[in-house]
C-alpha cells in the first residue's frame, strides 16, 4: 500500500498544487509580430510594443521565462488549442465565437472598428452600410472580418471583399489602391494614421459594437489564467499599466475592474 499512497498523493499535488500559486517557469504568448503598436519590430529589428511591454512586466514579477511566439492570426484557435501557445496576448478582443475555444481574463482595454482610408480619398460614408460598391479590406481572422462575415447582407454589398494575414500588408494594399477601405481596430487605426499621417486618415465610424480586449488562455489552463490576473491587477493598481499605456497612446486607456 505505501508504494500506492505515495505516488497518488504526489499525482493530487500535481493537479491542485497550482489552485493559489502556480510556479510558471516558461509561458509562451502567441502575437501577430506585424501589429503595431501592440507588437511588431523596431528599426533595429528588435520585438517592441504596447501588449509586448505588458506581458514582458508581467513574466518578469511571476519570474517567469517568456517567449514570443508569432502565428497566423487566422489559425489561432488551433494554435491554442493544441498547446504550441499557452496564451495569446496581442490586442484580442473577446468574443462569443472566441469564448467556444478560449478562457479570458478580465477585459483591459475597450476597443471598436472603424474605417481607414487614404487621405486624398472622398468618400462619403456615414455608417457601415456605405461600404456598398466599395473594395474593402482587413485581417483575417480579426473582430472586422468575424463581423462582416457573420453579417451577409453587409458582406453581400461590398464589391469586393479581401483579408490578409499581417495588418501591414492590408495597409500597403490600400497604398496601392488595391482596396479602397480598411475594416479595423481603432488603436490600430489610429497608430498608422498618426505613423503616416500625409497618407491616411480615419473615417470615425462605428462598424458593430465596441468590443473588450483581454488575454486569451487555453480552456483547461485557469491556473495560468489566474496568475497572470492576479499579477496584471498589481500592475494597474501599482500605476505600472497606466505608464506604458501612456508611452504608447499618450492615454491612459487601462480599464479598472473594481
Amino acid at each position: 500500500m505505501k508504494k500506492i499512497f505515495l505516488p497518488l498523493m504526489l499525482l493530487i499535488f500535481v493537479l491542485t498544487g497550482c489552485n493559489n500559486s502556480c510556479s510558471i517557469e516558461k509561458i509562451v504568448i502567441g502575437i501577430d509580430d506585424d501589429f503595431a503598436p501592440m507588437s511588431f519590430h523596431d528599426e533595429n529589428g528588435n520585438l517592441v510594443g504596447f501588449d509586448i511591454d505588458l506581458a514582458t512586466e508581467a513574466a518578469k514579477r511571476m519570474n517567469a521565462e517568456v517567449e514570443f511566439k508569432p502565428i497566423d492570426w487566422d489559425n489561432k484557435e488551433e494554435e491554442i488549442s493544441s498547446g504550441n501557445i499557452d496564451m495569446i496576448w496581442n490586442g484580442l478582443d473577446i468574443t462569443d465565437q472566441r469564448k467556444e475555444y478560449m478562457i479570458f481574463s478580465k477585459p483591459y482595454m475597450d476597443d471598436r472598428q472603424i474605417i481607414l482610408i487614404k487621405r486624398d480619398d472622398d468618400f462619403d460614408i456615414h455608417s457601415e452600410y456605405d461600404l456598398e460598391g466599395k473594395i474593402v479590406g482587413t485581417q483575417a481572422g480579426s473582430t472586422s472580418d468575424d463581423y462582416i462575415n457573420q453579417n451577409e447582407d453587409l458582406k453581400r454589398s461590398i464589391k469586393e471583399y479581401k483579408t490578409y494575414s499581417k495588418f501591414n500588408e492590408a495597409v500597403t494594399a490600400l497604398k496601392n489602391d488595391e482596396i479602397e477601405i480598411i475594416v479595423c481596430d481603432e488603436l490600430i487605426a489610429r497608430y498608422e494614421m498618426n505613423s503616416y499621417p500625409s497618407q491616411l486618415r480615419i473615417v470615425d465610424v462605428k462598424i458593430g459594437s465596441i468590443a473588450e480586449t483581454g488575454i486569451g488562455f487555453r480552456k483547461d489552463n485557469t491556473a495560468l489564467r489566474d496568475e497572470i490576473q492576479k499579477t496584471f491587477d498589481d500592475m494597474i493598481n501599482d500605476g505600472t499599466a497606466k505608464r506604458i499605456s501612456v508611452k504608447w497612446f499618450n492615454a491612459d486607456l487601462i480599464k479598472r475592474n473594481g
